[in-house]
């Protein structure tokens, strides 16, 4: 009756060792370390970045325990918080000789001191979110009427090539803000302008103003097209966010969106608040120009002559100068993917993909402007690059687009990686930068250790007194939760805040609610008469639906703030779910896999340690 088959107890077994495997990691704590990783794209990190990393410190006599090299960085870790900083200022100081022009970010990071057989078994600690491990917090502004301008940009070019198609004349397209002037000089040409601007630019409101003898007409965003631009804008920056700081190997960001116009980011285990704004504003910007041929042009690359009216000189990777013009054809908005590759020469190359749109606008400009160079431009922390400028040899279509030149290929990885993650919609301004020290995430963390450890006694304590040796067995079982619990949190590598630990907390006591239920419904058989087994098996099979229903219930009210919370909210939501699932595992199974395993095996069960057992007829008899 109270017998579990050999295959629940080799479940049990396993799910013990795992559980243990998986949250032995968080015990070990981090380790202060210095990460060194590139500033530009065309700086590139390998095992020579690493031997230099070891030299600065030998040199200075700095103490490390360890050097490591990964996919975007070196990373040295320390014993102390004394010898990091020591270690990054002397990094600093011999990485980046101009601090104008750094080429490496040097920024103070945190690492787990998980020891090598454990992360064998690919078991790893917690991220632990910035009120424990300390970081920094920004809260940065976006620049709407930045995007807004930018749209007007786009739709200036593209109300220029329609016009263009349909062989409507006028007297120029200007942008006046985020206002898109279109002159036309008669009644025929104004109609046909207005019919265009009706069926192909849904988005523009027409205001028409005579000017003498031509009509001028103003072209404004529509109210709700603006809304949908800056909408748009606010999640194409949160994405790239995302895509740049994931790709630079930063644990576990927050980057969400407040307000209408606002994004919080929150870096954990970076200390640095000038370099995680160096980590910030690394992301570049593609935008496609014609090279001004001109003889003007050609003097000023040349140092021979100053830049023209309408153009602007960029610097090539050679060093050399090329003079482009203002107007922008294409944009890495445009943009869908980016690998790194070889040409038809096996020389190192990028290898881009264009969206319908952009697809169609480079196969008119390849059309167009046959035997003309035009440049690519690499926009990286607000300074432009001119990646390559060849020259057009023919119609180029089907939206494949190739960046080859003076690159290696690891700068070819290089700038894939960063068209991947993406361009700014519109430029975006830090107004308030908040740090938070190791030290206070350290007291944070023991003061939310110590809640749950004391929590944790005070019931098992009150166990043991009320249930005897089955408050023993429930105590056993609710340790056995907290360690499935954190191994859980830990393979998916979900983030520990403030909040979850509260939920940690709250998730002992409800786990135990399942053994009380149990441990009643046994006391209760036992004041009707039943046998110790049989009162046993009745009590878990009557207390399952009860406990089922409940911890139903409480998924629930936990699911709803996962879906609809935000920040700590989720961070409460998902260890309180996840807490709750492994109650069910530990309070019933494993708990009466030691309740089987202790008193299955006796046919003649007489009685059962389970505190006292009132009875109506006679109130002090015991059961134990």
């Amino acid at each position: 009756m109270n017998r579990y088959p050999l295959w629940k107890y080799a479940i049990i077994v396993v799910a013990l060792l795992v559980g243990a495997i998986y949250s032995l990691p968080n015990l070990f704590g981090e380790a202060p370390a210095v990460q060194v990783s590139p500033a530009r794209a065309t700086v590139k990190v390998d095992s020579g970045t690493m031997a230099r990393v070891e030299e600065v410190l030998k040199s200075q006599g700095i103490e490390v325990a360890q050097v490591q090299l990964d996919a975007t960085s070196v990373k040295a870790r320390f014993n102390d918080t004394d010898t990091q900083i020591k270690a990054r200022d002397a990094l600093d100081k011999a990485f980046n000789a101009n601090p104008a022009e750094p080429s490496h970010v040097v920024a103070l990071n945190l690492l787990p001191r998980t020891p090598a057989w454990l992360s064998a078994f690919g078991a790893s600690p917690m991220y632990l979110g910035l009120d424990l491990r300390g970081g920094v917090h920004f809260m940065l502004q976006v620049d709407m009427a930045a995007a807004l301008q930018r749209r007007a940009d786009v739709l200036a070019t593209d109300l220029r090539t329609a016009l263009r198609e349909k062989g409507i004349r006028h007297g120029g397209i200007s942008r006046n803000g985020q206002l898109i002037d279109l002159r036309v000089r008669d009644q025929a040409s104004r109609n046909a302008a207005v019919d265009l601007l009706r069926a192909q630019f849904p988005d523009l409101v027409v205001t028409e103003t005579a000017e003498g003898t031509d009509t001028r007409l103003s072209l404004a965003v529509r109210p709700e097209a603006a809304r949908t631009v800056q909408d748009q804008a606010l999640k194409q920056n949160i994405t790239t966010l995302h895509n740049r700081i994931n790709e630079l190997g930063v644990a576990e960001p927050v980057i969400q969106q407040q307000g209408a116009d606002r994004i919080v980011v929150q870096l954990p285990g970076v200390q640095d608040t000038a370099k995680a704004k160096d980590i910030l504003g690394r992301t570049a910007t593609l935008e496609l120009r014609l090279v001004d041929e001109s003889t003007e042009g050609l003097a000023a690359e040349r140092g021979t002559g100053p830049v023209p009216f309408g153009s602007e000189s960029y610097p090539e990777r050679g060093g050399r100068t090329v003079i482009v013009k203002r107007e922008v054809l294409l944009t890495g908005e445009n943009l869908t993917d980016a690998q790194a590759g070889f040409d038809d020469t096996q020389q190192p190359a990028v290898h881009l993909t264009l969206d319908a749109k952009g697809s169609r606008i480079f196969r008119d400009i390849t059309r167009e402007n046959i035997g003309k160079r035009m440049a690519i431009i690499l926009f990286e922390k607000g300074k432009g690059e001119v990646v390559t400028a060849p020259v057009i040899r023919s119609e180029i279509g089907g939206g494949r687009v190739q960046i080859s030149g003076a690159m290696s290929s690891v700068e070819a990885n290089d700038t894939a990686l960063l068209l991947r993650a993406g361009s700014l919609a519109a430029p975006m301004e830090i107004i308030e930068e908040r740090t938070i020290g190791p030290s206070l995430g350290a007291e944070n963390i023991q003061k939310g250790f110590h809640s749950v450890m004391w929590g944790f006694l005070v019931i098992v304590a009150f166990m043991c007194v009320y249930y005897m040796m089955f408050g023993v067995f429930s105590s056993i079982a609710l340790a056995f939760n907290l360690v499935l619990l954190v191994s859980v949190l830990s393979m998916l590598q979900a983030t520990l805040t403030l909040p979850g630990i509260a939920a940690m907390a709250l998730a002992l006591g409800m786990a135990i609610d399942s053994n009380v239920l149990i441990n009643e419904r046994v006391r209760e058989e036992l004041r009707r008469g039943a046998s110790p087994q049989t009162a046993i098996n009745a009590g878990y099979e009557h207390a399952w639906g009860t406990i089922l229903d409940s911890n139903i219930t409480s998924l629930i009210a936990g699911i709803a703030l996962l879906i609809f919370g935000s920040g700590p909210v989720r961070g409460f939501a998902v260890v309180h779910c996840l807490g709750i699932v492994t109650s069910m595992f530990s309070s019933v199974f494993f708990s009466r896999a030691l309740v089987n395993l202790w008193y299955g095996r006796q046919k003649k069960l007489k009685t059962v340690s389970i505190g006292t057992v009132w009875r109506a007829d006679a109130p002090s008899t015991k059961a134990d």
